[in-house]
């Protein structure tokens, strides 16, 4: 991996107000400059076959700038090097491309932007460890197994800056692991670790059960019939099932023009299970407590509450466009740390309580079968087994689910584990992803298989 190094590595929180209280002084009186400042310094460790193949470490800055007269605005982003003279002359620049723009654009009827002053700092660095003291645990774990994953950890920052003279500054240090025992063919363990601070036990207690899901998958496997099974969703697989939840399904304007998949909550009082609760908890997820147009987002938004559809994502467009006030939401009005209530399952009891059906661990390629009846379809993963008396017996062949999430987390979920499990977003796109996922395990009492 080649690293992305700045010519000078300043504080971030340092360089960010710097830069964005000389581009504020550079705006014109009629202006109105709103801008966002987003990095990392962050390393990355990529395994295979237990052993360290590839490493490397990533600094870098950008900062969006949306230049606004009246109704109409222009908006666009640079790469900035840490050099503050550089980086003011490709703010100057982006500036005079802006106003060339803005010049030609119509006036934007949904445009909002904080114009009170709701400036804000949240700096949360626990306890992630050194890089190479997590290898060593890592390599540890991985020796006599075909350990396969990506190690990613360190600091991912976020800024908003107005001309109005609102400064916002996030910041988080996390870690993830994302990784698999390999057995061979399409068969592995999979498991991630990952939060804020590192805890061998816990490390040890997935690596445990990883061991103990190889040693399954050896064994031969179970071919079943498409049919309804009892089944037990480990959080992973939970994380799937509400991320298509999240799509649309949670926003004012989906729910407004009658797109989202919840839509029968609103209109005909379906429901989900009565100990179902979902929020976007901002206070303990890795997501900025800001937007990029300056609104403060709340600790917590209710998006079901005790299996009936509450609160909605609202962002300042639609907000402004259905004359809703708005709650910080991001453009798509997707949770960024999206959190399922635990329930009272003990999770070391799980296996037990399903005593025969499916262990799930993973879920994929899940889409909308039936976008208005909330029915999802998708496929097993990696370890998926039959268990008997509580006890794993064998692994089981790819098998495609189709079902509601109506039936699936309402009328047939019989219990939430009582350990909700932190889920980081493992995606690198343009910079390591800030999105965040706390969802505990769940017995279901059938779930609908087809193929």
């Amino acid at each position: 991996m080649t690293a992305v190094e700045p010519a000078v590595a300043p504080n971030p929180q340092d360089h960010f107000t710097a830069l964005v209280d000389w581009a504020c002084s550079q705006i014109q009186a009629s202006e109105t400059l709103l801008a966002t400042y987003t990095g990392e310094d962050s390393d990355f460790v990529r395994l295979n076959g237990g052993a360290v193949r590839q490493a490397g470490s990533v600094r870098q800055r950008s900062l969006s700038l949306d230049l606004i007269e009246g109704s109409r605005h222009a908006d666009g982003d640079i790469r900035l090097s840490g050099d503050m003279a550089i980086d003011q002359a490709r703010v100057a620049e982006l500036l005079d491309q802006l106003r060339e723009i803005r010049a030609v654009v119509p006036e934007d009827p949904y445009l909002l932007y904080a114009t009170d002053d709701a400036s804000s700092e949240r700096i949360d660095r626990r306890a992630i460890p050194a890089t190479d003291e997590a290898l060593a645990a890592i390599t540890a774990a991985g020796s006599g197994h075909d350990l396969v994953g990506i190690f990613a950890a360190g600091d991912t920052f976020s800024g908003f800056a107005n001309s109005l003279g609102q400064r916002n500054w996030f910041q988080t240090a996390t870690f993830n692991f994302d990784w698999c025992f390999y057995l061979r063919a399409d068969k592995a363990a999979k498991n991630t670790y990952a939060g804020f601070e590192w805890n061998d036990s816990a490390f040890g207690t997935k690596v445990d059960w990883s061991t103990q899901q190889l040693e399954a998958l050896k064994r031969e496997p179970v071919e079943l019939s498409p049919d309804n099974y009892r089944t037990y969703l480990a959080p992973a697989a939970v994380r799937e099932l509400t991320d298509m939840l999240a799509w649309d399904g949670f926003g004012l304007k989906a729910h407004r023009t009658k797109s989202s998949p919840l839509l029968r909550m609103a209109t005909d009082g379906a429901t989900m299970a009565p100990g179902l609760t979902i929020t976007e908890a901002t206070a303990t997820g890795t997501a900025p407590n800001f937007s990029d147009t300056g609104f403060a987002r709340p600790d917590s938004v209710t998006l079901i509450d005790g299996g009936q559809l509450a609160d909605q994502l609202v962002s300042p467009r639609s907000g402004k466009e259905f004359g809703v006030e708005t709650n910080g939401a991001n453009t798509w009005e997707a949770p960024s740390s999206l959190a399922v209530a635990p329930g009272d399952l003990a999770a070391t009891d799980a296996l037990e309580r399903l005593d025969t059906g499916l262990f799930v661990g993973n879920l994929w390629y899940l889409n909308f079968s039936d976008r208005a009846a909330c029915r999802t379809t998708g496929m097993t993963r990696f370890a998926t087994f039959w268990v008997e008396g509580g006890e794993v017996v064998a692994p089981v062949n790819v098998l495609r689910f189709d079902d509601t999430i109506y039936r699936v987390l309402g009328d047939n979920l019989e219990a939430l584990t009582d350990d909700a499990e932190v889920l980081l977003d493992p995606g690198t796109y343009h910079q390591r992803s800030t999105d965040s996922t706390t969802v505990p395990g769940a017995l279901v009492s059938e779930m609908s298989f087809t193929l």
